[in-house]
């Protein structure tokens, strides 16, 4: 048998994992129902826009894994079919051949490659790539050329013993020379980097690395991915984002770049910098993070510069653009380029936060995009002057935008449901919904409530916070009410729906919840959103506190059962909460959080994070910004604790490293607290597995129920 019949042999052996089919008891929504759902993933529309290809990932809890499959389905949504059944998973659809075909990546045969079949899933033929495995691609617009992503080994900061000493074949010792030889859940042992290649006769041609010899991640990890790259219109050039920097430099800085390749001669050029410019020494200094640069035409990009999308004349060139080196939550504006005379423009200043996602009009005279602005995320458009408009209204969240023919397509969630496709016509403001992906799970539950309130904080400015109620909620009973801390620290308390932090689960075991779009968070204008950074512990944790005193004016919230829980920046809350809030909550549960400061300014991978929102180093003792937040550090109040705590972490969280969880449950526990640790050694800053899922929502609720109820 060959290898390839062996591996079919293998798959057809495989579970093929679909839609769940649930009955939900007395219309609660479960850990069960939860990981039952479909998760629409990414999506692409024909070139005649009368179709729309997209992903839909299914979990099995007792498989314990995820499964991708393709969808089809009309523009308007009609016609829906699942066109792929294969026990291999089969994601990054897209249309290829003026729309005869869909392109896509398997493993069908053992290892990932492209594949191509017809809109109907019929004649499966793969596209041999060699020993390359492609993470995801994009063909040229005529079809002629592919550039897909593969990881290639990398001379870094990571050393295996085998490697150095080659009679040392089975140590697993590493030696580690740099920074950034641990990233997100990984020891850097690999780096992404971009091929182009000719298609012919169904395998790949002249097969070349773009950044050949260069040892720089094309796209950037850890969440960077095929949206880093662009093609030209005409196929000619290949817009690529990269952070040209290694080791130390690579770990306090986050000025990446928008190259432009040219596919015939190799040439490249950066658009974000003239020819010949050097980066500066940068030293963290406290004014940085206060002042207001210039907007000129032709200024430098010192941030994030991400994500190029070409206008369909290939005149202009857009990307996602953040100002300042070090800051990796500085707004991110929408930049245009004019290629011809270099002359950059910045389209969305007028818009006071975030482009999250963007997209071009067919003419090219429109960029349409996603942001957020006071709790909710919705759809604008700007054109090439800077006016922008508002498309969009109701509570809820747009996670993405594209053409459509003359409409937009998006996918759209809120806290009460997940996500699904929905076209916007961009003139009349119509809205359709287009797939109802869990409409059988969801039409057998109960949901609670979201409303807005907005409260006044103690430095007199309003905020708005999100509170969630339970099914069938009585104002004249009593609820133990739970105060919700978010991550990030710049994430926006936004419609958001999380398979772990869901708020229509935790209203469903009983409990109100209030969600404050506190000091730091996007949508209400760079102002608030900067006082955090340097500040963890100052106005944002007085907001905290705020939220849950106004909450408690309310007859049916039981101020004598409040919880109050979160992860990452929101664990951190939590731990310093324990020790600041006056004998306010009852019990605390803290997912991958910050407790000790110093430590965490140590050993966290992104330094550039801890310099900017932390202020410095703690050896720095002429940094006031620095020394006051160590001054205030979590584990610094640790005398001060008197409620139960459950703590929880991961160890391939390389983010924020288990061992502050662990410590935070020692030092409850040395102090009689009655304390909990719940540890994943394979998970990362997240929980991703289903049966871990499970088990962390069963956790969770166990310990409120027993301290709240």
């Amino acid at each position: 048998m060959t290898v390839a019949g062996a591996s079919a042999q293998k798959a057809e052996a495989q579970v093929f994992i679909g839609r769940q089919n649930i009955n939900v008891k007395g219309g609660v929504l479960t850990p069960e129902a939860l990981w039952a759902m479909g998760r629409i993933g990414g999506l692409d529309v024909s070139p005649d826009g009368s179709k729309v290809v997209y992903t839909v990932s299914y979990y099995s809890v007792k498989e314990n894994k995820s499964h991708s499959v393709i969808y089809v389905m009309n523009a308007d949504g009609s016609d829906n079919k699942m066109i792929t059944k294969s026990a291999n998973s089969e994601t990054d659809c897209s249309w290829i051949e003026n729309g005869k075909k869909i392109a896509f990546l398997s493993s069908e045969n053992g290892k990932s490659q492209i594949w191509t079949m017809n809109p109907d899933g019929s004649v499966r033929q793969i596209i041999d790539c060699g020993y390359k495995e492609p993470e995801g691609f994009i063909f040229s617009p005529d079809g002629s050329k592919v550039m897909f992503v593969h990881s290639i080994p990398c001379s870094g900061p990571v050393k295996k013993a085998a490697d150095i000493y080659k009679d040392l074949p089975k140590s697993s010792g590493m030696l580690i020379t740099d920074l950034m030889h641990k990233h997100w859940d990984e020891w850097v042992e690999s780096i992404p980097h971009t091929f182009v290649a000719n298609v012919k006769d169904g395998k790949l041609a002249d097969v070349k690395d773009i950044m050949e010899g260069e040892p720089y991640e094309c796209p950037g990890k850890p969440f960077g991915g095929i949206e880093q790259l662009a093609w030209s219109p005409d196929g000619k050039k290949i817009a690529y984002t990269c952070r040209k920097k290694t080791g130390i430099d690579y770990a306090t800085s986050t000025d990446s770049d928008i190259y432009e390749y040219d596919v015939e001669t190799g040439k490249t050029v950066n658009l974000c910098k003239p020819e010949g410019y050097k980066d500066p020494v940068i030293k963290y200094d406290e004014s940085l993070k206060h002042q207001s640069i210039n907007h000129q035409e032709g200024d430098l990009s010192m941030g994030y510069d991400i994500n190029p999308k070409y206008s369909p004349d290939g005149k202009y060139i857009a990307w996602q653009s953040m100002e300042r080196d070090g800051y990796e939550s500085d707004r991110n504006r929408l930049c245009v380029k004019d290629l011809t005379t270099g002359k950059k423009v910045y389209v969305t200043e007028s818009f006071d936060s975030n482009v999250d996602d963007y997209c071009w009009s067919h003419d090219g005279k429109q960029l349409y995009f996603v942001g957020t602005w006071h709790g909710t995320t919705q759809l604008y458009s700007t054109n090439l002057k800077g006016d922008v408009k508002k498309l969009t209204e109701g509570q809820h969240d747009y996670g993405s935008v594209a053409m459509m023919g003359k409409n937009l397509i998006a996918k759209r969630h809120s806290m009460s449901v997940p996500d699904d496709i929905y076209t916007i016509d961009p003139k009349t403001k119509e809205v359709k919904q287009i797939t109802r992906e869990n409409k059988s799970i969801l039409d057998q539950i109960t949901l609670g409530d979201v409303k807005e309130r907005w409260v006044k904080t103690t430095d007199g400015k309003d905020m708005l916070c999100w509170v969630i109620y339970p099914p069938h909620f009585d104002a004249n009973k009593k609820y133990p009410t739970l105060l919700y801390c978010e991550g990030g620290p710049q994430s926006p308390v936004s419609q958001f729906w999380s398979y772990r932090w869901n708020f229509q689960m935790m209203a469903a075991n009983g409990y109100i919840i209030v969600a404050p779009n506190r000091r730091g968070l996007p949508g209400f204008g760079q102002e608030w959103l900067e006082e955090i950074s340097g500040d963890y512990a100052g106005q944002c944790m007085k907001d905290y506190l705020t939220a849950i005193d106004d909450a408690c004016n309310e007859k049916y919230v039981d101020k004598d059962h409040l919880g109050c829980v979160g992860a990452s920046f929101g664990g951190y809350s939590v731990y310093w909460l324990a020790g600041n809030h006056n004998k306010r909550f009852k019990a605390f549960i803290a997912h991958d959080g910050i407790f000790n400061e110093q430590q965490q300014y140590a050993e966290t991978e992104e330094m550039w994070f801890a310099n900017w929102d932390l202020g410095g180093a703690f050896w720095d003792k002429d940094n006031a910004v620095a020394q006051n937040t160590y001054a205030h550090s979590p584990h610094l109040y640790v005398d001060k604790w008197d409620t139960p705590i459950l703590c929880i972490h991961s160890q391939k969280d390389y983010r924020i490293l288990y061992s502050q969880g662990e410590a935070a449950f020692n030092a409850a526990k040395l102090r009689g607290i009655p304390a909990e640790f719940l540890i994943y050694p394979d998970e990362n800053h997240w929980v991703l597995k289903p049966q871990n899922g499970i088990f962390w929502q069963r956790t969770f609720f166990s310990w409120l129920d027993r301290w709240l109820k």
